[in-house]
């Protein structure tokens, strides 16, 4: 499922930390990695120049850190707007998943400090991995999705399953969040809840662990309360949000106010997060 990888790469940090624990993982081990920096457009040439050196600088230093197969890397420096370029080269790409850096900001505040993640999350359908700078980094054995019917909670499912069948001793935490408190109280045995069924049936197929969890309350705060008592490396979640094609050069002004799950949990989960992505239109 995981085939080629972008990384958008500013100079070293959490995200080649990311991607270097994602590399341990067999099935991910077959991929190709594009490496990108992009150099915004600069007043004169001279300083054009510069930055095109010191980008060169950052991307030599993420191969060296890296240490990936040769034949498996390709390097790209471009020059351009960051948040369109990166969506570009995913493009041209074919990318199954972007890797990038985040602050850690709410919608309203990436939007207003032209956030490059927060575009590239909006305008994109692929699956992104989104690391905070203030998370730990740790190797992949308890991956969380956040479960429901939903065709995006199947597709973080597929994904969980792929990266955790050939890691020993793993386990996935297939957590579901209701609405109502007093169902999610009332569950004691949350296997037999029939959503979950069909996940357990393909995770003892895969042959991996599986542990299911029930909470109560808001979705995007109780699925990070669980990440942390469960102590999870990797979070997955489905992320329907996609700004219709007509609208992709605009921000997403009329959501910036809503309590959208997804942007909760990338800002608030005190681990990466991957977003699977189904799109609107």
């Amino acid at each position: 499922m995981i085939q080629k990888i972008l990384i958008a790469v500013a100079g070293l940090g959490k995200c080649e930390q990311m991607l270097k624990m994602l590399m341990e993982i067999p099935s991910i081990q077959r991929a190709d990695v594009t490496i990108l920096h992009v150099v915004s457009p600069q007043v004169t040439a001279d300083l054009m120049a510069e930055k095109l050196t010191a980008g060169g600088k950052i991307l030599a230093d993420a191969i060296e850190y890296l240490k990936l197969e040769p034949a498996k890397v390709n390097v790209r420096l471009k020059q351009g707007d960051p948040k369109d370029t990166v969506c570009q080269v995913a493009e041209e790409e074919n990318v199954d998943l972007i890797i990038m850096g985040s602050r850690g900001m709410s919608r309203l505040e990436s939007i207003l400090s032209n956030s490059v993640s927060q575009y590239v999350f909006q305008l994109t359908s692929r699956p992104m991995l989104l690391v905070n700078d203030d998370v730990n980094i740790k190797h992949i054995n308890r991956i969380m999705v956040g479960y429901d019917n939903s065709i995006p909670a199947q597709q973080s499912l597929k994904l969980a399953l792929f990266f955790l069948r050939d890691i020993k001793g793993s386990q996935l935490l297939l957590t579901q969040i209701k609405g109502d408190q007093k169902a999610a109280d009332a569950m004691t045995n949350p296997e037999k809840d029939p959503v979950f069924m069909p996940a357990i049936n393909e995770a003892k197929k895969q042959g991996v662990a599986y542990k299911c969890i029930v909470a109560g309350g808001n979705p995007g705060k109780e699925l990070c309360k669980a990440a942390e008592e469960f102590h999870a490396d990797l979070v997955m979640i489905g992320s329907p949000e996609r700004r219709p094609s007509v609208a992709r050069s605009l921000p997403d002004l009329d959501r910036l106010l809503g309590n959208s799950m997804s942007d909760y949990v990338r800002v608030k989960t005190p681990c990466p997060v991957l977003l699977t992505r189904s799109a609107l239109g």
